[in-house]
């Protein structure tokens, strides 16, 4: 009788310890960030760029996940200061344009530049689409994100961290942020910056020539240690 009142104890702790964990796991996945990065699941959406599915409203405030080699920086991407800039991020991300990108252009303490997919293919074809420029707002103080151009509404898909406060000179421009880094910041400040502006071919898109041909591959025999995301992720 003894042995097995001591079964069924054993049996109702063991049942209570499976249902606690259960009960935690459940709330675990309730309050976890649903990852909306790269839901469009079609690569061949980025040689589309007129679809629908790839110029859709960005949401009026969103974050994204940037998973680097050297950790993870999250955006939060704000719609009221740049909303076309926003919405062209927002579905970039989603198509997963931003995986395996590098940070080409890297200037220590002052930005931190990417946003040329490794195919050239891709990068040519979105080189050629550019979005009108956003009314100048938000001042590109240090942490701050914004898209990069050479000429008047020519913004595509590069962007820019701002390493340090840059609105003295990038406010003119105006280069109009539409993200500030959340967390993470620790990280773009650590990301390779020995080549400077060698890998992005000199100054702004118009030097870009190689890098737009050749990819990723030209990247990685010619500037090797460039740092680079792993994936782009809407989180929220």
């Amino acid at each position: 009788m003894n042995v097995w009142l001591s079964c069924r104890a054993e049996r109702e702790y063991h049942h209570r310890m499976r249902t606690i964990a259960w009960l935690i796991l459940t709330a675990a996945l309730a309050t976890r960030p649903v990852h909306h990065g790269n839901d469009l699941q079609d690569p061949a959406l980025l040689l589309r760029p007129d679809a629908p599915e790839i110029n859709e409203r960005a949401p009026g405030t969103f974050a994204v996940r940037l998973e680097t080699n050297k950790g993870v920086i999250t955006l939060e991407v704000r719609r009221a200061w740049a909303p076309l800039g926003a919405d062209r991020f927002y579905n970039l991300v989603r198509a997963g344009y931003y995986d395996g990108n590098r940070f080409f252009r890297v200037i220590k303490d002052r930005w931190a530049q990417f946003g040329i997919n490794g195919d050239p293919a891709v990068a040519k074809l979105w080189r050629d689409r550019p979005i009108a420029d956003d009314p100048a707002g938000e001042s590109n103080i240090r942490g701050t994100v914004a898209f990069a151009f050479a000429v008047p509404n020519g913004r595509t898909t590069q962007v820019f961290i701002n390493l340090t406060d840059n609105s003295a000179t990038h406010d003119k421009e105006p280069f109009v942020p539409f993200a500030r880094v959340a967390s993470g910041m620790d990280v773009a400040d650590r990301l390779d910056a020995e080549y400077g502006a060698a890998a992005g071919s000199g100054i702004r898109s118009g030097k870009q020539g190689p890098l737009f041909e050749g990819g990723n591959a030209w990247l990685a025999r010619e500037f090797p240690r460039l740092d680079y995301i792993v994936r782009a992720v809407v989180v929220r």
